[in-house]
């Protein structure tokens, strides 16, 4: 069992340094950060370009990357970013990190290259030396980790709780406002907690390479799992994460050691451990609590008073009504409506192999619909669409193939059981608050990836599994239509629901929780309707997408980390338009397939990179691109009416609160 132990307590000693990582950053900045792993790999990857493929020794390469790299690289992030975000919205926060966690990567790749490292040394000298402690093997490397896990939590416990500068990063959480006050400068003890906080990512990013190999998707899941021990630590509490996060390691290594070897549910549950430590203590929580909720302190009321309100939210903006009510009808959906009809018309322009890939770029659509429901009019940031549109594709396949149910009626039935989940996911992450919903909803993602996906029945040998479209589809074209079809179909759906008792109460809930309440609105029970009908969306679009591919293995196609790429992408586009909805999708499949046959190999690298600087981009531009440019194309033809008419230009003021009377009648009436 000591073997175990000791081995348990390396990899706990990694989740331990990305945990007091994690919780530095929130506890001073109020940003939880995703983009954790990314850089960890990052990092990772520039000491192995010194160290292994230009020969520099372990100290230089070392203080270059870990020392002077990482660091600088979090200065970079605070001033391009995160100095921007200190008191927006969790969700928009949350955000900007995926964007950093999709972006970061790819960006690697294109510095370093993209060949596969399964290997990677770590800060011990090579052949690393083993020493005998109890009877017990101990590598030089392991001994590597446990002194800084040692160094970590006197970093911690001493320096941030009993010196001056501990003090002064205390005081910053309290308030900024009034930290400024007494003659500190919040910027400064910001972005020392930055650069702190990326050396503790380069850290163990270095540490983990020789155990997970130099895989960006690697490094990602196992910055998740150190998200355990965040999430029992209630995000602030250092040591209590440390503490969970070496318990966590060696239950792991005991598990590994005492469950069958040669079963490959053995590995999957492995795996699975941490996140089944996430749903442990936020179940408990919830039940102790009644509400687990990221800390409302972040800052004081003085800093959120001299903070403008609302600016910050994936939200459609004041006065894009105003210009929209002014332009009318043809102001409001001409623009849309022109778009989508469009890119509808192209797989009659197109031949071949390029109408099957249109075909499978609407399914996408479907399935981000699931998101401009459950984010864009429900504002909540769930992270397992991908996961319902699995679920959906698995029961369209069981029922279809192996019970002989007639295919669209498979595809309903498991957006009906998508939607029963997407209840169950609902009723146990709202009441969390905005920032434990996304880690909810990630935890679920990756529970159902490690223990369903990778099942027997669902992998099949490798061969994974096959849907065939209905008898009336089985052209290409024919079946692109069907996707196209469904996907106006939903959007229509979503364009009424917005005019609905429950989209204008969501609409009122997006803006001000309190107010909805006040109101008499019930916040929790419309945010289960809509991420229950978001489910339901996301797992049709998940069988229409089984259809459109030969063949599926779920746990690489319906992977976690791959729906925080599409949600980027659609972030990126805008998450509250279904015209975006259209474009992300047709973008997922296009983009991929044009640099495939036309554009070098490294060129695949700058997609993610642009949309993952797209989904950061939401910090300014909360409506995505295609919204912020509709919105100026309005401003322009509002002006031009102005001049060809010789009228006024409208009150905008008048006409905000003419829409907000016009919003909370209408509400009021519905709801009485």
């Amino acid at each position: 069992m000591l073997q175990f132990v000791i081995a348990g307590l390396v990899l706990g000693g990694i989740y331990a340094i990305c945990s007091a990582g994690l919780v530095i950053t929130y506890t001073s900045s109020g940003v939880l950060n995703f983009a954790f792993g990314a850089i960890a790999f990052f990092i990772a990857r520039l000491y192995y370009f010194l160290n292994t493929q230009h020969t520099w020794s372990i100290v230089p390469a070392a203080v270059l990357s870990i020392v002077v790299a990482a660091p600088a690289l979090g200065v970079f992030l605070y001033y391009a970013l995160f100095k921007h975000l200190r008191l927006a919205s969790p969700m928009i926060k949350v955000v900007a990190t995926i964007g950093l966690l999709v972006a970061i990567p790819a960006a690697a790749v294109l510095i370093f290259g993209d060949q596969p490292i399964n290997a990677a040394p770590g800060l011990a000298p090579q052949p690393v030396a083993v020493y005998q402690v109890i009877g017990v093997a101990v590598t030089l490397d392991q001994v590597i980790v446990y002194a800084c896990v040692l160094a970590t939590v006197l970093f911690g416990a001493l320096i941030l709780r009993y010196t001056d500068v501990g003090l002064k990063v205390r005081a910053m959480v309290d308030s900024p406002a009034m930290t400024d006050l007494s003659g500190t400068n919040p910027n400064f003890i910001s972005v020392g907690v930055w650069a702190v906080s990326t050396l503790f990512a380069g850290l163990a990013g270095v540490l983990a390479a020789p155990i997970v190999g130099l895989d960006p998707d690697k490094f990602t899941i196992l910055i998740a799992a150190s998200f355990a021990a965040v999430v029992a630590a209630r995000l602030r509490n250092l040591t209590v994460a440390v503490v969970v996060a070496l318990l966590m390691g060696i239950a792991t290594s005991l598990i590994e050691g005492y469950l069958p070897p040669s079963s490959a549910w053995t590995t999957e549950f492995i795996d699975a451990v941490p996140f089944i430590v996430v749903a442990v203590v936020l179940v408990y929580e919830l039940l102790r609590r009644g509400r687990v909720g990221e800390t409302d302190a972040w800052g004081g009321a003085l800093d959120r008073a001299i903070t403008p309100q609302g600016e910050s939210r994936l939200a459609g903006s004041t006065s894009s009504v105003v210009e929209t009510a002014s332009l009318g009808f043809f102001g409001k959906y001409a623009g849309p409506v022109v778009l989508i009809a469009a890119i509808g018309v192209v797989p009659l322009i197109v031949q071949g192999y390029w109408v099957g890939v249109m075909g499978a770029g609407f399914a996408y659509a479907v399935i981000l619909l699931s998101w401009t429901i459950v984010t864009g009019e429900g504002g909540m940031l769930w992270l397992c669409q991908i996961t319902f549109a699995g679920v959906g594709a698995l029961t369209t396949w069981q029922l279809a193939a192996n019970h002989g149910w007639p295919v669209l009626l498979a595809v309903l039935a498991g957006g009906v059981i998508a939607l029963l989940m997407g209840v169950v996911v609902g009723l146990l992450s709202i009441r969390l608050g905005d920032l434990y919903v996304a880690l909810v909803t990630l935890t679920f993602g990756l529970l159902m990836e490690n223990l369903v996906f990778t099942l027997p029945t669902f992998v099949n040998q490798g061969l994974g599994i096959t849907v065939n479209p209905p008898g009336f589809a089985s052209s290409q074209r024919a079946f692109a239509y069907l996707c196209f079809a469904v996907f106006v179909i939903i959007a229509l759906f979503i364009v009424n629901f917005r005019r609905s008792t429950t989209g204008l109460a969501l609409n009122a809930a997006r803006w001000s929780e309190a107010g909805a309440k006040t109101s008499g609105i019930s916040v929790v029970q419309q945010k289960v309707i809509a991420g229950a009908l978001a489910a339901l969306i996301a797992g049709i679009g998940g069988g229409l997408f089984a259809m459109s591919q030969s063949a599926i293995q779920p746990n690489t196609e319906f992977a976690t980390f791959e729906g925080i790429v599409w949600l980027a992408v659609l972030v990126t586009w805008g998450v509250r338009s279904n015209a975006a909805a259209l474009l992300g999708g047709v973008s997922l499949a296009l983009l991929p397939a044009i640099t495939q046959n036309y554009l070098p190999n490294w060129t695949s690298n700058v997609t993610p990179v642009l949309f993952g600087l797209g989904a950061v981009s939401a910090a300014k531009y909360p409506d995505g691109v295609l919204a912020e440019q509709s919105r100026r194309l309005r401003g322009l033809l509002l002006h031009m009416r102005h001049r060809s008419g010789g009228t006024d230009m409208p009150d905008l003021t008048a006409a905000g609160a003419e829409v907000g009377r016009a919003t909370t009648t209408r509400v009021a009436e519905n709801i009485s």
